[in-house]
């Protein structure tokens, strides 16, 4: 299901990024001699001048986050509740309990189609979520309804579309669990630099609990010659159930390991992304860092923020599941309830 253990892990919001027409060949889509999509062609345009964002992309979590912010620059309810969510392994969160995820673009992590017109862009994520953003002049509204996706307008600077949003409802959850408030408001700034690729630069803004606002970056990748496949979360919600116990668990049953013993796990590791059922990229990098005695992980262009706690010398857990390493550190295993995914070291 969406947000299980493994996407808490790697930065994912989806396991079930899946395709279907995959022998479909698309038209309007520049190739190579071989056939193959040309991702480093120039990007497209519409009719009227404007830089053409249509496409199904895969959005990937990149730099920057709420780790910007020092703890001084949070409200102590704001921290209370994301101690509270991550002692409770996330079990209470939306995409844990089927409900919409939100936002779609500026969290990366899941698989978005664009579709253009001249006056509206509209969103769709495979598990039925859709987002519009209303690029006809209209300003945002005064007084909205609280909403799930909340309510975007968007205009052109040159080949960038400046997103504004707002008019969120309370039940979504930030980057690692942080909550945010009615007064969440986000500004995006989506630019295709070629074809095959795009990046979505995002300020999130909450004066109610944090006193300065963060960015974000995330990065697309276009998946040509396929399509969204379908999928509903509450027809198969398996992880719920083994979403037990409390985060400090792990805590209790943890070992002091040396920095010598840590220092062989860092490194860069790549997981065969096809196992996640992810078109498009080859793999998965995931970063290991040892950093104050303690081995953290990190997804993409992400940096490496999820600790993990150690309860055997190869064996780690501290987000839900396992990951067990090779002692030579040549590859781990990470160990969930969707299978075993093994990752191999690259350095």
């Amino acid at each position: 299901m969406r947000a299980s253990i493994l996407a808490s892990v790697l930065g994912l919001t989806a396991l079930c990024l899946q395709a279907q027409w995959i022998d479909h060949k698309a038209v309007g889509i520049p190739r190579t001699a071989d056939g193959k999509p040309n991702l480093t062609a120039p990007a497209p345009k519409t009719a009227d001048g404007k830089a053409d964002l249509s496409g199904l992309w895969i959005l990937a979590p990149g730099s920057g986050g709420l780790s910007q912010l020092k703890p001084s620059e949070m409200k102590a309810s704001a921290i209370a509740l994301h101690k509270e969510r991550e002692e409770n392994l996330g079990k209470d969160g939306p995409s844990t309990q089927c409900l919409p995820f939100g936002f779609l673009t500026a969290g990366g992590g899941n698989m978005v189609k664009f579709i253009q017109t001249p006056g509206l862009i509209v969103l769709l994520s495979e598990d039925l979520e859709y987002r519009q953003i209303f690029t006809d002049g209209r300003e945002l509204p005064k007084d909205p309804n609280p909403a799930w996706m909340g309510y975007s307008v968007g205009h052109w600077d040159g080949d960038t579309l400046v997103v504004e949003s707002s008019g969120y409802n309370e039940r979504t959850w930030l980057q690692d669990g942080y909550p945010h408030t009615e007064n969440l408001k986000l500004t995006e700034r989506i630019k295709r630099s070629d074809f095959g690729h795009l990046t979505i630069e995002a300020t999130w803004t909450d004066p109610k609990l944090y006193e300065k606002s963060w960015t974000t970056k995330v990065t697309g990748m276009l998946t040509p010659d396929t399509e969204l496949l379908e999928y509903v979360c509450a027809e198969n919600n398996r992880d719920l159930p083994h979403l037990v116990g409390k985060n400090s668990d792990d805590t209790k049953n943890a070992v002091k390991l040396s920095p010598e013993i840590l220092s062989k796990y860092a490194g860069t590791y790549l997981l065969n992304a096809k196992e996640l059922g992810i078109p498009g990229p080859e793999v998965v990098p995931i970063k290991v860092v040892l950093a104050e005695g303690v081995l953290k992980l990190g997804f993409g262009d992400a940096a490496a923020t999820q600790a993990m706690t150690p309860i055997s010398e190869t064996t780690f857990t501290g987000f839900g599941g396992r990951i067990e390493f090779d002692k030579a550190g040549a590859f781990f295993t990470v160990k969930i309830a969707e299978g075993d995914f093994r990752a191999n070291r690259k350095n």
